[in-house]
C-alpha cells in the first residue's frame, strides 16, 4: 500500500510534500503488472496474460484487473450480482463455471475511470492455483511500490509476557515493511522460554510462508520464516512475538507487538 496509505502520494492524508497532488480526496492510478500471469480452477487454465494492471485505491490494497480477452469466455457467464462504486460506476460480476462472481467488470465505467473498460477485475482466492511467470504465488500478486527491508542491528531489545522477560538480545534483526511498524526478529538463542511449533500457517506474499510456536498456556505466541523470500532472508529462523500481554521493547522503549 505505498502509495495508497500514508504518507504515499494517493493516500487520504500524504505526507509532507513541495507539491499538491490535484483532484478528487479519493484517487485512482492505474498501472501495469510487469509480468506474465496464468490462473487455474480445478486444474484448468482460466487466464494467461501479460497485459494485467493493478488499480491503486486511496486506502485499499492494489486490485488486480486483467483483460478480458486474456480470460477463457467459454467458461464465464453473468450473476445477479451488481455493486455500484462512486468512483468508479456500476459492477456486474462473472462466475467461473460453478464458483459465483469470480471476476467483476465496469461495462460503462465512470468518465475519470474510462480506462477501466475491457478489464475484469478478479478475486484471487476464488481461483486455486496463480502462477507469476512460472512461480506458484499463494496470496496475491505483489505490488511493486511495496517493499520489505531486513537489517540486522545491535540495539537492545527485550520482550515480556505479563511481566515475565521471555526473550533479550543485542543482535536482533528490524524488518521494515511499507504502511506497517517496524518488527523486531529475535535469534532463537536468545529466547528464554520453551516454544512448540504449532499447526498455524500464513503466508506474506513478501516474506514467504510464517510458521507459528506456542509456549505452555499461550497459543501462536510467536512467528518465524524458515525459508523467507530473499527481502526476509536476514531474519530467517528468528522469532517475532506478539498477542495480549506482549511487551516488546527496542532501547528501553516499548514499541508495537
Amino acid at each position: 500500500m505505498a502509495l495508497t496509505q500514508s504518507p504515499g502520494p494517493i493516500a487520504a492524508q500524504p505526507g509532507p510534500t513541495n507539491f499538491t497532488v490535484d483532484g478528487p480526496a479519493h484517487k485512482l492510478l492505474l498501472t501495469p503488472f510487469p509480468r506474465r500471469l496464468r490462473a487455474e480452477l480445478g486444474g484448468e487454465l482460466v487466464l494467461d496474460t501479460t497485459g494485467a494492471q493493478l488499480v491503486h485505491e486511496t486506502g485499499l490494497l492494489a486490485a488486480l484487473y486483467v483483460p478480458e480477452a486474456d480470460v477463457r469466455a467459454e467458461l464465464l457467464s453473468p450473476t445477479d450480482t451488481r455493486t455500484h462504486c462512486p468512483f468508479k460506476g456500476d459492477a456486474s460480476y462473472l462466475a467461473v463455471k460453478d464458483v459465483p462472481d469470480v471476476f467483476w467488470t465496469y461495462r460503462e465505467p465512470n468518465p475519470e475511470a474510462a480506462w477501466l473498460e475491457g478489464l475484469l477485475g478478479v478475486y484471487f482466492r476464488k481461483l486455486d492455483r496463480w502462477l507469476d511467470e512460472d512461480e506458484e504465488i499463494h496470496t496475491h500478486v505483489r505490488d511493486p511500490y511495496h517493499r520489505v527491508d531486513a537489517r540486522r542491528s545491535s540495539r537492545h531489545v527485550r520482550v515480556t509476557v505479563d511481566g515475565e522477560v521471555v526473550a533479550e538480545t543485542r543482535r536482533p534483526v528490524v524488518l521494515s515493511e511499507t504502511g506497517m511498524p517496524n518488527r523486531l526478529y529475535v535469534p532463537r538463542e536468545d529466547v528464554r522460554v520453551e516454544l512448540v511449533r504449532s499447526a498455524t500457517t500464513t503466508h506474506c506474499p513478501y516474506k514467504g510462508e510464517a510458521t507459528y510456536w506456542s509456549a505452555p498456556g499461550r497459543e501462536d505466541l510467536a512467528w518465524s520464516f524458515e525459508a523467507p523470500f530473499v527481502d526476509a532472508l536476514p531474519a530467517q529462523g528468528m522469532l517475532s512475538f506478539w498477542g495480549d500481554g506482549v511487551v516488546v521493547e527496542l532501547d528501553g522503549v516499548a514499541v508495537p507487538a
